[in-house]
């Protein structure tokens, strides 16, 4: 019987220390999880024990979030090209070739820099709530974020600041929940004590800026989807007022046959349906991923 107890584990990648859980035998079919803001890979932590009997399973935080390493903006340039460079080279140091990959919110831009380099390794993706098109982008969220791409001043930093506060990032957690009373307040809690660290609110910062460049990544990713119709799973909170439920549909738009489906929740929707969405997950890859 397979071991699906999470390991919890440190990587040196190019100088810098990243955290990631691992489960799972590593001769099976492998998938990785990426996380989204401001969390780390702690919301996968109901997930991953259902994916490892039959999967390799690993989560790492990104660097600047969780228990990975944190360095200044003066010593590391905070970009969702840069997070998706330690992330490939983490995989290869694992020995990591070909994967799934499952992505929410930051870890969708991840994911895709991963199947743009390289399409041969990716060998399916599921999506909670991590969009690739400008449908679904909610305005009352991306607003304020738009405004900080297109000029970086002290008022439109103070419209994405607000985001790093407990009351933001509380709102992220319950916004939609079927039930608040499900979903732990130490998760909010955890996330905020961890981008209130010095010097970790420039780092979001810069990460607010550079999303920009996910959006411009789009039509290439589209190409690409529709080069390799890659098995795609799009598993959604119908509820998520920063990705919202017209984000999920949109991938039908380049993948006739991916599967979609919105379920009752938020933007965090593990947080109360981890046991509704791993059925799903699990399906799709026996079907799309086969041992």
């Amino acid at each position: 019987m397979t071991d699906t107890r999470i390991r919890h584990r440190y990587a040196t990648v190019d100088g810098k220390r990243l955290f990631y859980r691992e489960a799972g035998d590593p001769a099976k079919p492998a998938i990785v999880l990426l996380h989204g803001f401001p969390t780390s890979s702690s919301m996968y932590r109901d997930l991953i024990p259902r994916l490892a009997a039959d999967h390799h399973v690993i989560a790492p935080d990104h660097l600047g979030f969780g228990l990975s390493d944190a360095p200044p903006v003066t010593e590391f340039d905070y970009t969702f090209d840069a997070l998706a460079d330690l992330t490939a080279a983490l995989l290869a140091q694992l020995g990591l070739t070909r994967y799934a990959i499952a992505v929410q919110d930051y870890g969708a831009p991840i994911g895709w820099r991963l199947l743009l380099r390289d399409p041969a390794a990716i060998t399916a993706v599921i999506t909670q709530n991590g969009n690739a098109y400008e449908e679904g982008l909610v305005p009352g969220f991306w607003g304020p974020v738009a405004e900080y791409w297109r000029e970086r001043t002290p008022k439109t930093e103070a419209g994405v600041r607000a985001a790093l506060t407990e009351e933001a990032i509380r709102w992220q957690y319950l916004t939609g929940a079927p039930d608040p009373e499900l979903v732990d307040p130490a998760t909010w809690q955890r996330d905020h004590a961890l981008v209130s660290r010095p010097g970790n609110d420039l780092a979001q910062l810069s990460l607010f800026a550079d999303y920009a460049t996910n959006v411009a990544l789009y039509p290439r990713l589209h190409e690409v989807f529709r080069a390799t119709r890659v098995p795609l799973l799009a598993v959604w909170g119908e509820h998520d007022e920063i990705f919202g439920p017209a984000g999920a549909r949109a991938f039908a738009t380049d993948l006739p046959d991916a599967e979609i489906h919105l379920l009752d929740g938020g933007h965090f929707l593990l947080e109360t349906a981890a046991a509704e969405v791993a059925p799903l997950v699990l399906r799709f890859l026996a079907e799309h991923v086969p041992a």
